[in-house]
């Protein structure tokens, strides 16, 4: 697996190259369950889709899973949720991230597949809050809910920034030929540079928590 940044990886869902539109995996990672939502097929709309168990001897098994998933919506790339503190420094539970990642990437199964991180502040929270008028009482059900649609939210936060990057980019270059990419700041909380990116630049991470509940 290699990690890009993440116009970087949009660049190349852009580039494509299969009959089939390339698509995007969101995942949302927990120390029990993955949330996973997949992009529609033009890029735009994040759709929940399931969630993985995660324990510390089903690493293989989880790597087999989303081999299977590459195959069956044609995914580019995956948009890991990554949660940083209001200084842009990671935070405690960033370990969880990492360490998943780390382990996919032992496994060797999936080297073709290529990641970025977006930053999840906020998701949880968000969609604890739309999903409380619902009063779900199994509290497993609630759990991985909850992590499905962080997972729609971690992931429609990159769709929404990376499509209006591209609109931008597409009205300055019709305008004067130049454009350049650029990272607009959405909603919430405006953060300081993540030092996850310090060795590429400096760049900003946002949350957008735009959920769209979608029947499947």
């Amino acid at each position: 697996m290699r990690l890009l940044k993440a116009e970087e990886l949009f660049q190349k869902l852009l580039e494509g190259g299969s009959k089939k539109q390339p698509r995007l995996l969101g995942l949302d990672v927990g120390s029990k369950y993955v949330g996973l939502a997949v992009s529609d097929q033009k890029n735009r709309i994040a759709l929940p889709l399931s969630v993985l168990g995660r324990t510390k001897t089903n690493i293989n098994l989880m790597a087999d899973d989303f081999k299977t998933l590459v195959k069956n919506y044609s995914l580019a790339g995956l948009v890991v949720g990554y949660p940083f503190n209001l200084q842009g420094q990671s935070s405690p539970d960033a370990s969880q991230v990492s360490l998943l990642v780390g382990e996919l990437c032992k496994t060797g199964k999936l080297d073709d597949l290529s990641y970025t991180y977006w930053d999840e502040n906020f998701t949880s929270k968000c969609v604890e809050a739309l999903l409380n008028p619902l009063k779900l009482n199994d509290p497993v059900e609630t759990k991985t809910m909850t992590d499905k649609f962080a997972a729609v939210c971690i992931l429609q936060g990159y769709l929404d920034n990376m499509n209006r990057a591209l609109r931008s980019a597409d009205k300055c270059d019709s305008a004067s030929g130049k454009c350049f990419w650029t990272m607009n700041i959405c909603l919430l909380k405006v953060l300081q540079p993540c030092s996850l990116w310090s060795k590429h630049g400096s760049e900003s991470i946002s949350v957008s928590c735009n959920i769209q509940l979608v029947e499947m």
